[in-house]
């Protein structure tokens, strides 16, 4: 009875916050707050008739062409001009972004090159290969401890795995999910040796162990063993000066770090690392494991460069394109090393640049060759097809004739031309498929399994022999060439001008967009040969862009939400792992998306009561300042100080000077007359709080790929505001001004950009 009654009561505390939202969207909202949770609602846009006065011209570029204004950019804009404005933003190299850059320095990993980040950071079959060849730890001190620790994970891994009776197998796996669309096969060619990969899911670990280690770990006391170090040692090791600390720890065994794990409370993290460089603090991070750190300091980085970086339209074009070209972060272990090279030397360089050489960077990345499986595909006919036919004629049912890439891989072809280039109706046929994977096939990764650097390399061998036909085009054998070829007739193709013109207009203009804006966007394309600039060059131009009927017609998606609610808000952020961990509570997490399609860019896939419900709760949580790692502070964007009558009292006035500030016009009469009425409802931020918690996945074995790495760079006593942790801050206190301001973040004009 008891458990039913708390149930009630949670239950209560979300309704609250439910009412709250949909109250602003419907006048029936009380009645229709316990009805289907999924009902998809429609968030009211203004009705627009007349041409856009300057002020929202100037409101209407920042929120498409930026993730949101922050407070005093639309003065920013007025002073500078627009067209000045907007070419300062088409040349992001003019720029000063070295605040944002600053930021980025607690993340060294990201700077490292491909070679060098996997030999620091060792993948879990890098860890199985040592211990199946019986590979020396290296002997740099640091790196010793990080493998030391890896490779005692490892073999408890097999010692659990050997106490579990056989079932026939694991379950689960991250094979590129099957899509039914396109011509050919309904769906992507299952990867020929993933089926039985260790390596096919994140969640897997170190979980299929190599025969052949298991001696090696029998008798052997690992973390699962290992006592929790005593309260008294952790204090100690703690006052330690930082150099002796870092060393001690370096020091320590596997079994004495996973006692020091098992007795360290999540608020000591952070004085743990207090006076670390951000290098030791990545390095102690990586004492427990190599993939957390690489996948955190990816996603963070993303989240942070939207809110932060002065480079607005670069950032906005980097995440348009690394949807596009979209791939996924829970492929297999290795793929979260591919993923900051990926952003770094791929996409986000090339993202205003020429489309063509877009497309080739994504094309030859590790992170899409490992995706989409290209980098296993191998011609039937070639070398090492015929050499490997040979081997398995002669070792029938050897596990190394089995494991063997056995053939064309077509996942990489169906889905550049249907969802990187022509697009669906594009003109190609289920031959064209098969052609075109023909031509990729030895574009590969440097031995991602065995140790390699991870990097795109072309192997002849593998390449597929003899002169393909592509599109009514003979390519002659040229190897590596003959994809290049494919990528020029591709990037230069008429439905590829279109197909990319269509999605952009859809992002920046409208979900359904006009058709002459489309020709006229496609006929730049083409004439410029894929100059991304000019592309948005014309959109900008065009009258379609500033027609009153797009204006704030378009629904934020949860990226959009979050990054404009932290840059309305000013909010400072000290530590992105609860932003990043939220994303997936608010139903996009960053790199998240498992098909290849990526996701959409309109309003019917982001708007329901649930999503509206948890925007909501979002947005007061951070109002509050209790989200952890994040501060907000209203009554300094006032003018205010924070003891000020402001704070506890804000008056009808408080709220048009928020309505200025966070949408920067005036808000519906709806949603005013809402935010005045319950703007003193004392239970709405801890309503939101615990709704939030309450939605909130127990993360699977490997899933918390954020949490650890994330917490050793949180700034211990770092003000008001801050957190020490992942999740929420429960302790502080709520004010009126907190919740106003939470409450027009959360409402339908917020919505929508």
């Amino acid at each position: 009875m008891v458990k039913f009654s708390a149930q009630v009561l949670e239950a209560g505390k979300a309704a609250v916050v439910a009412a709250l939202c949909v109250g602003m969207v419907s006048a029936q909202a009380l009645a229709e707050v316990p009805a289907a949770a999924e009902a998809h609602v429609a968030i009211p846009a203004p009705v627009k008739k007349t041409v856009l006065t300057q002020d929202e011209k100037t409101l209407h570029a920042l929120n498409r062409m930026t993730f949101g204004p922050r407070p005093g950019d639309e003065q920013v804009v007025d002073k500078m001009g627009m067209e000045a404005w907007f070419e300062r933003q088409l040349h992001p190299e003019t720029i000063d972004d070295s605040a944002f850059e600053a930021r980025l320095a607690q993340y060294p990993a990201l700077r490292l090159s491909q070679q060098e980040l996997m030999a620091r950071f060792p993948t879990p079959q890098t860890i199985k290969e040592m211990a199946r060849r019986g590979t020396a730890l290296p002997r740099d001190p640091v790196e010793h401890a990080i493998y030391a620790d890896s490779m005692a994970a490892y073999e408890e891994k097999i010692e659990q795995a050997a106490a579990v009776p056989a079932t026939g197998g694991i379950s689960g796996g991250a094979e590129t999910r099957v899509r039914k669309s396109g011509p050919g096969a309904p769906g992507l060619s299952p990867s020929p040796s993933s089926a039985s990969s260790p390596d096919s899911t994140m969640s897997g670990d170190m979980a299929m162990a190599a025969p052949e280690a298991n001696a090696q770990a029998k008798g052997k006391k690992h973390g699962l063993d290992a006592e929790p170090m005593d309260e008294g040692a952790v204090e100690a090791l703690i006052a330690l000066p930082p150099d002796q600390r870092m060393a001690r720890l370096v020091a320590m065994s596997p079994e004495e770090m996973a006692g020091l794990r098992k007795a360290m409370r999540r608020q000591l993290m952070g004085p743990l690392v207090q006076g670390f460089t951000p290098v030791q603090k990545e390095e102690v991070a990586a004492m427990q494991g190599g993939p957390r750190v690489v996948a955190a300091e990816a996603l963070e980085e993303r989240m942070l460069r939207d809110v932060y970086s002065e480079r607005q339209l670069q950032a906005v074009m980097d995440d348009f394109w690394l949807n596009h070209f979209s791939v996924y972060v829970k492929k297999n272990q290795n793929e979260p090393y591919f993923l900051a090279s990926y952003d770094r030397d791929a996409v986000l360089p090339n993202s205003m640049g020429k489309f063509e050489n877009l497309l080739v960077a994504t094309a030859k990345s590790p992170a899409m060759l490992m995706y989409l499986d290209n980098w296993q595909s191998i011609g039937p006919n070639s070398m090492a097809a015929t050499r490997g036919k040979r081997f398995e004629q002669g070792t029938p049912g050897a596990k190394l004739a089995k494991a063997m890439p056995k053939g064309i891989n077509e996942n990489y072809a169906r889905e550049l031309m249907e969802l990187h280039t022509l697009g669906v109706g594009g003109g190609y046929t289920q031959k064209d498929v098969i052609e075109v994977a023909k031509c990729f096939t030895g574009w590969t990764i440097d031995r991602p399994y065995q140790g390699g650097g991870g990097e795109f390399v072309f192997e002849p061998n593998r390449h597929e022999p003899g002169s393909k036909t592509v599109l009514g085009h003979v390519i002659p054998e040229g190897g590596e060439s003959e994809g290049l070829e494919v990528l020029h007739i591709l990037a230069t193709s008429p439905a590829t001008a279109r197909f990319v013109s269509n999605k952009l207009a859809v992002r920046f203009v409208s979900d359904t967009p006009p058709p002459a804006l489309v020709d006229r966007m496609a006929a730049t394309f083409l004439k410029s040969n894929g100059d991304i600039k000019a592309v948005l060059t014309t959109m900008f131009h065009s009258p379609e862009f500033w027609a009153p009927s797009v204006y704030r017609a378009k629904v934020k998606t949860p990226i959009e939400f979050m990054a404009s609610a932290l840059r309305a808000s000013d909010a400072q952020i000290g530590n992105p792992v609860a932003l990043v961990q939220a994303m997936t509570q608010l139903g996009m997490p960053i790199y998240g998306m498992q098909t290849p399609n990526g996701y959409s860019w309109k309003a019917d896939e982001w708007v329901s009561s649930n999503a509206l419900v948890s925007r909501m709760n979002f947005a007061l949580v951070l109002s509050g300042g209790r989200v952890q790692g994040a501060r907000t502070d209203w009554p300094q964007l006032l003018g205010d100080s924070e003891d000020s009558s402001v704070t506890t009292s804000p008056s009808a006035k408080t709220e048009l000077q928020l309505e200025t500030l966070i949408l920067g016009e005036a808000a519906a009469a709806r949603t005013r007359a809402t935010v005045l009425d319950q703007f003193n409802n004392p239970t709405a931020q801890h309503s939101a709080e615990q709704s939030l918690a309450m939605t909130a996945q127990k993360p699977e074995d490997g899933d918390d790929m954020v949490g650890s790495a994330g917490l050793l760079r949180v700034k211990a006593g770092n003000g008001r505001g801050r957190g020490q942790g992942q999740g929420f801050q429960a302790d502080k206190p709520e004010t009126p001004l907190d919740t106003m301001a939470g409450l027009l973040l959360g409402s339908p004009d917020f919505q929508r950009r």
